[in-house]
Parts: C-alpha cells; sequence; structure tokens
C-alpha cells in the first residue's frame, strides 16, 4: 500500500470515530427528567377531584403542591432522576398513605394512585 493511500485511510478512519463519538455525546445530555402522574381517589376508588397532592423533594426538604383536577388526575414533570421524593394526597381531612420514588427506580414516568382513605394525623 503506497504511503499517500495509507494516509487517505487513516484520515477516513479517524474521521469516522470522530463523528460517531459526537453522535454518542449527543444522545446522552445527562439524565433524563422523570415525570410522576397518577390519580387520587376515595376509599371507594371514585375520583377525587381538588385533593391537594404534596410531593417533598427529599434532598431540598421543598415541598410542591397541586390540585387534582376534575377526573382526579394529577401530575408533576421535570423531576430529577438522581433525587428521592416523597408524595401523598389530602381532602377533608383525610389523606392517602406517603409513597415513597426512590432515586434506585430507573423509570422516567411513574404511575401512582393516591387513595385517600384514613384520617390525618393531627400535627
Amino acid at each position: 500500500m503506497t504511503k499517500p493511500r495509507a494516509a487517505a485511510i487513516l484520515m477516513f478512519v479517524l474521521l469516522a470515530a470522530g463523528c460517531a463519538f459526537a453522535q454518542s455525546q449527543g444522545k446522552n445530555k445527562g439524565p433524563q427528567l422523570r415525570t410522576v402522574v397518577g390519580q387520587v381517589v376515595d376509599k371507594d376508588e371514585n375520583p377525587l377531584v381538588e385533593a391537594v397532592i404534596y410531593l417533598e423533594n427529599m434532598t431540598t426538604k421543598s415541598v410542591q403542591s397541586h390540585i387534582s383536577d376534575d377526573k382526579g388526575d394529577y401530575e408533576y414533570s421535570g423531576l430529577d432522576p438522581n433525587v428521592d421524593y416523597q408524595i401523598y394526597a389530602e381532602r377533608d381531612g383525610l389523606t392517602s398513605s406517603t409513597h415513597t420514588i426512590s432515586s434506585f427506580d430507573s423509570r422516567t414516568s411513574v404511575n401512582l394512585e393516591l387513595k385517600v382513605d384514613r384520617k390525618k394525623a393531627d400535627k
């Protein structure tokens, strides 16, 4: 093989490797954000409208609250997948169990039904 041809092949291989590396870097822009969706229901599985859903970031201790829609549905999006969260719902003096969404759970979309069926504890 001649030196110019070997040099051209080497340049082509390096260029192809560089393109492949650049494409792989474009696909992995860090962790994909997480979404938590679900429905708030009463003890008889009926949707609860205007229930308050609390989502606590266990790292910062900040709490976000939403109100369930006319079908009892709720959604939190843009959540950090490397953080644990706790979520529960309340309505009319009743509360649901508290659920933990673990950072070890690799799902990008978590679906949780929150059943409001117990008396809220006095604090």
